[in-house]
């Protein structure tokens, strides 16, 4: 039986890029988006799909770069899409990416960001397929951090919030735990700015904690469209009795937070296979 494993990690594999040329300008750069959109999605969760002009040099129209996360998917629809009559183009041209990952990039594996972890976890398990739930969320503020300092326009606070997720999968009876912690300062000019700053601290370090408890997560993709769930075995595993009244945490700045959003303009070496 045909088996992927897929992980809750940014793609970059070429054997999961597809590229499409000679898409003809007969409609809009949207609408060609979502027209490949339905037509590539149907095969499995896209992680990026962009559509772009032809350079100047070229014949009018369009080409598209699309990265699944299962090099699975991306074969079946190479070989079902290639050569195909789709877009108003008798014989679309669809191939596998023979771009060469640089050296210094190979082992490089990124986290997806929140919003990436909940869309792949709800395509491939569905809404109801997963839960999770907050154990603890703290202000982790000191009372020497919580000194006012006068700076020009308000003063400077530093906030600090810890947060440990519990990320569960019922159906397989699978769990795991996630935990973070962010950190700000800021220049507070009243009470109104300084709520809007802790609401949105709480809100980061809950979402970063519960990437981190997607990152030990594997899927299983299984041949006949089943999809089972497993844990990566890491040295750090939680155990619950060793942390319910501990809160272990990686740190997180404002800079880290920004730079989460994976690079998706990236560039681009245009070789097929």
């Amino acid at each position: 039986m045909e088996v992927d494993i897929l992980e809750f990690r940014v793609p970059v594999e070429n054997n999961k890029t597809l590229f499409v040329w000679d898409i003809p300008p007969v409609v809009t750069q949207d609408q060609v988006y979502e027209q490949l959109s339905q037509v590539f999605s149907s095969f499995g969760p896209i992680y990026l799909l962009k559509v772009c002009p032809n350079a100047p040099l070229h014949p009018p129209g369009f080409y598209a770069i699309i990265k699944f996360y299962s090099a699975a998917h991306a074969a079946k629809a190479q070989n079902l899409t290639d050569g195909c009559p789709l877009l108003h183009q008798p014989a679309l041209k669809v191939k596998l990416s023979s771009k060469q990952t640089p050296h210094f990039l190979s082992g490089r594996s990124t986290p997806l960001n929140h919003a990436r972890c909940v869309e792949l976890a709800n395509r491939c398990l569905g809404f109801n397929g997963w839960t999770s739930d907050i154990i603890t969320l703290k202000e982790l503020t000191s009372e020497e951090e919580e000194d006012e300092e006068e700076d020009e326009g308000g003063v400077r606070r530093r906030l600090r919030f810890g947060c440990m997720m519990k990320l569960s999968f019922p159906q397989h009876g699978v769990t795991t735990r996630g935990v973070a912690v962010v950190e700000e300062s800021f220049t507070c000019a009243g009470p109104e700015v300084l709520l809007q700053r802790r609401c949105k601290l709480q809100r980061s370090v809950r979402e970063k904690a519960l990437v981190q408890a997607f990152s030990s997560v594997l899927l299983i993709l299984l041949g006949n469209g089943k999809v089972m769930v497993e844990l990566k075995q890491t040295s750090d595993q939680f155990e619950a009795e060793e942390t319910e009244d501990v809160l272990q945490v990686n740190e997180f700045s404002p800079s880290e937070a920004l730079a989460d959003e994976e690079d998706e303009d990236e560039d681009w070496d245009l070789t097929v296979s």
